[in-house]
């Protein structure tokens, strides 16, 4: 019977999110059937039904290139379910704007889909998208676990620390041969490892919050995403649906310091302030806007945070058995709209390294050549966005002058 050097080893995954499930699911049905296979086991530190109630808003899944997350979706078998569950994108339905403050559409973008796909990007609620992957895992999921830490052993093992409560009261380590870090932007397991290497502000700090509408969303953001910008004006407002009755907005300016994050208060106290301000930044864009600022009553679902991410690495020789993957190692913020993409390809190209290395150097290797640049392109975009977005002044004008010329040309090519 054939071998690997992962045969019969034991796998720990760290976080149950969108990376380190989509490396499970990637890494089973990459396996040959005729190799022993290695066991995995993934914690994650929130309760399952806490985790899915938290997950409510959409995201962008991207088909129109090979680094989209509809390609990595198409590879693990999971496309036609993903399919099912967008709320945009799908049959026509929807496409990225970007709105003057008059709400005149100055570009809509409906790029070529890519390798046969039949979109070239999808809105999706995230909690479905967790869903789909969630059931395609066959492996133990422990619900409840945090990684706190990590440590190379001696023996070439790694000893990760764990809390929560389904570990045992005598169980506050588990020793493993690779540990797969997909823990989040703010991975406790690299900051452990990696101290020096945490989140960098992006300039530009975001509130928002859902609007709800009982008797249907109003066009256009009834089936269309995108941003509003403000005519150099400082500001610029994102805008999706999340149901046929919701749709989440996010107000955004630059600002020297980060503010102190926001989100899931449910305190009116603390949430009324950042909607007036809202409102009163967001003053020239229109009735449409105070309408949906209105229609958001519910104290859980307003929030207020910087904009944060962080540059990609590569895996030092030395580190040991440790990958990090996803957000843990590459954290990008909603203004680069590509996070979960990342996510999902890092999960399927690793287990594809993996499955065809016969090291683990060189199946690091072959991972970092792929998720360094491909992270490290959507970073400078996010930041090229976050800057000339809220411009103002002549780089405004230049800002607004590119998008009609993009726009013409998106015309041209019947893209837009």
């Amino acid at each position: 019977m054939a071998s690997h050097f992962l045969s019969g080893k034991h796998i720990v995954v760290a976080g149950a999110g969108l990376a380190g499930l989509s490396f499970a699911t990637a890494l089973r049905k990459q396996w040959p059937a005729a190799v022993p296979p290695p066991r995995l086991t993934i914690f994650e530190r929130d309760k399952d039904e806490d985790a899915a109630g938290r997950q409510g808003y959409t995201i962008s899944i991207a088909g129109f290139d090979n680094n989209g997350g509809l390609v990595a979706l198409k590879d693990l078998g999971l496309l036609d379910e993903a399919l099912q569950h967008a709320l945009l994108g799908v049959e026509g339905r929807g496409s990225f704007n970007i709105w003057d403050a008059d709400w005149r559409r100055v570009m809509s973008v409906r790029l070529r889909a890519a390798n046969g796909l039949p979109t070239p990007g999808i809105r999706i609620a995230r909690k479905y998208l967790r869903q789909i992957l969630l059931k395609a895992v066959t492996d133990d999921v422990r619900w409840g676990v945090a990684c706190e830490s990590a440590a190379r052993l001696e023996n070439g093992r790694v000893s990760v620390q764990v809390v929560g409560e389904g570990i045992g009261p005598d169980q506050s380590t588990v020793e493993c041969d690779l540990l797969i870090v997909a823990d989040g932007a703010s991975s406790k397991i690299r900051a452990c490892l990696r101290p020096d290497d945490g989140l960098e502000y992006a300039g530009a700090v975001q509130m928002g919050g859902i609007a709800l509408f009982p008797d249907g969303i109003p066009p256009p953001v009834n089936e269309n995403w995108g941003m509003q910008i403000s005519g150099g004006q400082g500001v610029c407002c994102f805008y999706s649906p999340v149901d046929e009755h919701g749709v989440v907005w996010a107000l955004s300016f630059l600002e020297p310091k980060p503010r102190p994050r926001l989100a899931n208060s449910g305190s009116a106290e603390a949430t009324r302030p950042v909607i007036e301000e809202a409102r009163a930044r967001g003053r020239m864009l229109g009735p449409l806007f105070h309408t949906i600022v209105d229609a958001t009553t519910n104290p859980a679902d307003v929030f207020c945070f910087p904009a944060r991410d962080k540059k990609p690495f590569y895996h030092s020789a030395d580190a040991g058995p440790i990958i990090f993957i996803g957000d843990s190692n590459h954290a990008v913020s909603p203004f680069a709209g590509f996070g979960a993409n990342l996510a999902l390809k890092d999960g399927w190209d690793l287990a594809q390294k993996l499955v065809a290395a016969t090291s683990l150097k060189n199946a690091v290797q072959g991972f970092d050549a792929l998720s360094v640049p491909r992270a490290s392109k959507v970073l400078e975009t996010s930041r090229w966005r976050i800057k000339y977005a809220h411009s103002t002044g002549l780089r405004f004008f230049f800002f607004r002058f590119l998008l009609v010329v993009l726009g013409f040309a998106l015309w041209l090519t019947g893209r837009s």
